[in-house]
């Protein structure tokens, strides 16, 4: 799962990225709004972590601006404001839900998966490739029928693809799922992950599109290697 984190404060920035990453999720992080609008606006987050105060535009106004672009990924805004009218300002704007600092990490976990599975199960088909089904409100992914078991990494990696299989991956795009923005991988990481999802999946159903990136085949035929 790909979290963009929004927070101008560098150690925590830093404590929440950490946590996560630990989590196995994939983490970007900005630190003022419009650097939040921006990135929402152009990269298919999973989930948004946002506090509310930070430099121009606040949080509440990236939530707003943000829904009103059309982005509907899960928003936990979190603040140490903690009055009602406060949490009524943030989920009036779009949040999803509202954590007060100081807060448990484990709750933080805790309520990032509750988001997830609320949105995704409220909006998020089941793709058929084929032979192929991929559940994306559940994270499962059945061929024949029976389910197939992917790593953290290689589920990122297709969801990914599987949330938008109109669209022709880069490698850079695909990348930055498996790591988030700035963390360097070896050049042969993004192939291997491919190879493996392709053993397990069927060869027919990754395309490789070359001097382009890769993209998801509703082709029936199977070429498993």
């Amino acid at each position: 799962m790909r979290v963009l984190v929004v927070e101008d404060d560098p150690a925590m920035a830093a404590m929440l990225t950490r946590g996560l990453r630990r989590e196995g999720y994939a983490v970007d992080t900005v630190g003022t709004g419009v650097d939040a609008v921006w990135t929402i606006v152009e990269t298919p987050y999973d989930v948004v972590v946002l506090d509310a105060m930070i430099p121009a535009p606040d949080g509440f106004e990236v939530c707003r601006q943000v829904r009103a672009k059309d982005r509907w990924m899960p928003v936990l805004m979190l603040t140490a404001r903690g009055d009602t009218a406060d949490k009524v300002r943030g989920l009036d704007a779009g949040a999803d839900d509202y954590l007060i600092k100081p807060y448990d990490p484990a709750e933080l976990l805790a309520r990032l998966r509750a988001v997830e599975r609320r949105r995704s199960s409220a909006s998020t088909p089941v793709l058929h490739f084929g032979k192929l089904e991929i559940d994306l409100a559940r994270d499962l992914v059945r061929k024949d029928g029976l389910p197939v078991t992917l790593t953290q990494k290689e589920w990122a990696l297709l969801r990914v693809m599987a949330t938008r299989p109109e669209r022709i991956h880069t490698r850079e795009n695909l990348a930055d799922a498996l790591y988030g923005f700035g963390d360097e991988a070896d050049s042969n990481t993004l192939e291997v992950f491919i190879s493996r999802l392709r053993r397990k999946l069927g060869r027919s159903h990754i395309q490789t599109l070359r001097g382009l990136g890769y993209r998801l085949s509703f082709s029936p035929e199977e070429e498993d290697e």
